[in-house]
């Protein structure tokens, strides 16, 4: 059997088309991590260099040749991702991973049509082309020698993508921890209610995300807790003493590995004075001592 392209380029095609149907699973199926490979590895380079040089490997003419252009599009494809995810950083998505799968999809398909706007420009004889023969070996020609040569080889390849799978579909857990922290009330780490008069809402944002490679049980408890500064002299500074607490409110939450929870919180204090809002995490049921601790101190006029 015999794959030829050049006066229509499937190549073109198959880039932009595998681009898309991979970050369509991604996306939605959030699976797929195997065929994220190629995704980051050599489409985006291959289709780059493709725009970049549309016609055949002619020396005179000083086009790549297939071997430098496999090459290129290993070594360009993992020089431009990393360089769309430093823009992605400057945005308001950030470098989470849907956005970052979202712009490659968008970069391939850009220079993919870049491409093909180019090469189509081209006569047919001058356009990229390849031609791979696939037939099965006539394996009684073998001698002995080439035979277990060939089996060794398969068997050498089979063993490097099972384990390429593998590594790739069941990765090594690494450093196990819980995110916990609060925001202001637009959302960002920042404009908390630290004055307030007797009894005016206020209100911060909740967040937990589990990094435990497990499903977890999370507990929240929040207490206001009465402080006064009293002045040590041993030390020459003021330090904050509990003087009573009060228990607002108890949250409980199961979430699976890498889910997070957010959460509005809203309270009111009545009472003048200096106040700590305190968020209280535990896990598994534990209530003996917190697992995660944050907390705001509040001056109430």
């Amino acid at each position: 059997m015999q794959l030829h392209f050049q006066k229509t380029p499937w190549d073109l095609y198959a880039g932009v088309g595998y681009s898309v149907l991979t970050s369509v699973v991604l996306l939605v199926l959030n699976a797929g991590d195997l065929l994220a490979v190629l995704l980051v590895l050599f489409v985006p380079g291959y289709l780059l260099l493709a725009a970049l040089f549309p016609g055949s490997p002619i020396p005179e003419k000083s086009e790549l040749t297939w071997i430098e252009r496999i090459a290129l599009s290993f070594g360009l494809s993992i020089a431009v991702v990393p360089l769309l995810g430093l823009l992605l950083n400057f945005t308001p998505w950030g470098t989470r991973s849907p956005p970052i799968v979202a712009t490659v999809a968008l970069f391939t398909a850009g220079v993919g049509y870049v491409a093909y706007w180019r090469r189509m420009r081209l006569p047919p004889e001058r356009r990229l082309s390849a031609t791979l023969y696939l037939s099965i070996p006539a394996w009684k020609e073998y001698g002995l020698l080439d035979k277990g040569l060939t089996v060794a080889l398969a068997a050498s390849a089979t063993v490097a993508a099972a384990t390429l799978a593998y590594a790739v579909l069941v990765p090594r857990p690494g450093e196990t921890l819980t995110e916990f922290y609060i925001l202001g009330p637009s959302g960002n780490a920042s404009g908390y209610p630290t004055a307030l008069n007797v009894s005016q809402d206020a209100s911060v944002i909740l967040v937990i995300r589990n990094r435990e490679y497990a499903s977890v049980n999370y507990t929240v408890r929040i207490d206001l807790v009465g402080v006064q500064l009293v002045h040590n002299a041993s030390s020459g500074s003021d330090e904050t003493v509990e003087v009573n607490r009060t228990t607002w409110s108890t949250v409980n939450v199961t979430l699976a590995n890498d889910q997070n929870w957010t959460r509005p919180y809203t309270f009111r204090i009545n009472s003048a004075g200096l106040w700590k809002v305190q968020f209280l995490l535990f896990r598994d049921g534990s209530l003996s001592s917190s697992y995660r601790e944050i907390h705001i101190y509040v001056r109430v006029t």
